[in-house]
């Protein structure tokens, strides 16, 4: 492959996994201009978009440094693999079973150092170097095995680093120098600070608003695809049941509704239990898209709900697919109060409803409540409250932040 010169080169190391907003991210920036796209287990396959882009894509690693970490990372992988099987008991020590997770760090840590080596081969003049779903930990060794400074949204903290791991992070603490960390939230940011003081970084959604609102047609159109009638209420619960989503608030809440309500459940993985349970209540009316879908499928889901639902565990500081989603698509949102800042972010929205996080009889209220009134759509300027910017000025601000970076690399 030739060297893409000028290119905002996109690291994505999950883009052979299907769905979420991460895609979506992916997708979005690279078409804003000459991009080049690592994906180092190659796409999933409704990555097509991406693909007719015009996008130059790496689906592997370039040249023999890379192709060497990535043998490593992979080779970690798998002693983690069977680690984590191994030492799953709990008769373990902690220290013991948390080894597992150590190795995968380690493994994140190679993959990425891949990647940025193939960028450095494939880029060496790129306009900017950024890896969209990065680790955790291991930044500094990330930049150092890479070869290159580079910019990476920690989406969450996972894991901490333990005695080995944080050895080796202390080892390549010099290469902190030549990373900047992007973080969705202040939430996150505080975790991740906390963590890695000298690591500079700041606060940047990660989301981007695609300017692409819901239709009328697409609006009618999910209403007819899930025979959904126009005079009834539904939500939609989009996105797989994670543990931090708080999936058993929206189970004892749909369990007291006292009206009528069609639910949309979209994403991967999903407890079959639950889903046969919603089924047997008496006004739940439930429609299901398993899997990952494309977004044409994505948005006949939001289009036919007059809101989105958003119930997370309290304390829980990550950004939401779902917010951003309902934001730029123009979705009402029914969401939990788990994260102080984003509540108060959203509290004086009118097409925002909110409720207790983990209060079931408040959710329930809510959900009743949408037989009466039909809430507010959020308009135009809804993106702007969650700082959800447009791809071009993501894009601009992701040079120039890199342009800042190699600057003070040299000096």
């Amino acid at each position: 492959m030739s060297t893409v010169p000028g290119s905002l080169v996109l690291i994505e190391p999950y883009a052979h996994r299907g769905g979420g907003h991460h895609q979506h991210t992916l997708t979005t920036l690279a078409a804003t201009g000459a991009s080049l796209v690592v994906a180092p287990a190659g796409l999933s396959e409704d990555l097509g978009p991406l693909a007719r882009s015009g996008a130059r894509i790496a689906a592997g690693p370039d040249g023999a440094a890379a192709r060497f970490l990535l043998a490593a990372a992979r080779t970690a992988e798998y002693v983690s693999t069977a680690g984590l099987r191994t030492f799953a008991s709990r008769r373990w020590p902690r220290p013991v079973r948390r080894l597992p997770h150590q190795v995968t760090l380690l493994s994140r840590c190679l993959t990425e150092a891949a990647c940025l080596r193939t960028a450095r081969r494939l880029t060496p003049q790129a306009a900017a170097v950024v890896i969209l779903s990065a680790s955790e930990a291991l930044h500094g060794l990330a930049a150092l095995l890479g070869g290159t400074p580079h910019l990476r949204f920690v989406h969450e903290l996972v894991t901490t680093e333990d005695r080995p791991v944080r050895w080796l992070g202390r080892l390549a603490r010099r290469g902190e120098k030549r990373v900047v960390a992007l973080y969705p939230t202040a939430a996150v940011r505080d975790q991740i600070t906390a963590a890695f003081p000298s690591l500079p970084g700041e606060v940047r959604a990660f989301a981007i608003d695609d300017g692409r609102r819901l239709t009328e047609a697409e609006r009618d159109g999910g209403r007819t695809a899930f025979a959904i009638p126009h005079d009834a209420k539904a939500v939609c619960v989009v996105g797989g049941w994670w543990p931090y989503k708080d999936i058993a608030t929206i189970d004892a809440a749909l369990a007291r509704l006292a009206t009528p309500l069609h639910v949309l459940v979209c994403g991967t993985p999903l407890d079959d239990a639950v889903l046969a349970r919603w089924h047997q209540l008496p006004h739940v009316h439930l429609h299901t898209v398993p899997g990952p879908v494309a977004d044409q499928i994505l948005r006949l889901v939001y289009g036919a709900a007059d809101a989105a639902l958003v119930t997370r565990h309290p304390g829980v500081g990550k950004e939401s697919g779902i917010v951003m989603d309902a934001a730029r698509l123009g979705v009402p949102l029914i969401v939990s109060e788990h994260d102080p800042e984003l509540t108060a972010r959203l509290a004086s929205q009118p097409w925002v409803q909110s409720f207790p996080a983990g209060d079931p009889d408040a959710l329930a209220e809510v959900l009743d409540k949408l037989s009466a009134e039909s809430p507010d759509r959020p308009g135009p300027s809804a993106p702007a409250v969650l700082d959800l910017y447009p791809a071009a000025e993501q894009a601009a601000f992701l040079t120039a932040t890199y342009t800042r970076l190699t600057q003070e690399c040299r000096q």
